[in-house]
């Protein structure tokens, strides 16, 4: 299994308006195949910080998902959005245990 974690951050005054084209990003992704979970989340306590949690089953699905049309999307808007510090990294891991 291949896990992204990390973040990105853009201006607090952007966010509701990187609403829909991050809620277009995440559907999007989860319908892929090989998407196991695919999240953002808004950190509660810096505004403009996003967390960013991704699950993989393979490096062949994420590397189709770096060709997706929606990925090129999302990527396009980064500017107009002011999308900056972007931060993620990629840890292979093992199945999954419950605790």
């Amino acid at each position: 299994m291949i896990l992204i974690v990390g973040a990105v951050r853009l201006p607090p005054e952007n966010v509701a308006r990187a609403r829909p084209a991050m809620a277009a990003m995440v559907t999007a992704s989860r319908a892929e195949d090989g998407c196991l979970d695919y999240a953002y989340a808004e950190d509660l306590l810096v505004p403009g910080l996003i967390r960013v949690s991704e699950a993989w089953r393979d490096r062949e699905a994420l590397k189709a998902h770096f060709q997706t049309a929606h990925m090129a999307a999302w990527r396009a808007v980064f500017p107009d959005l002011n999308i900056t510090d972007r931060n993620l990294s990629l840890f292979e891991a093992g199945e999954p245990e419950p605790i």
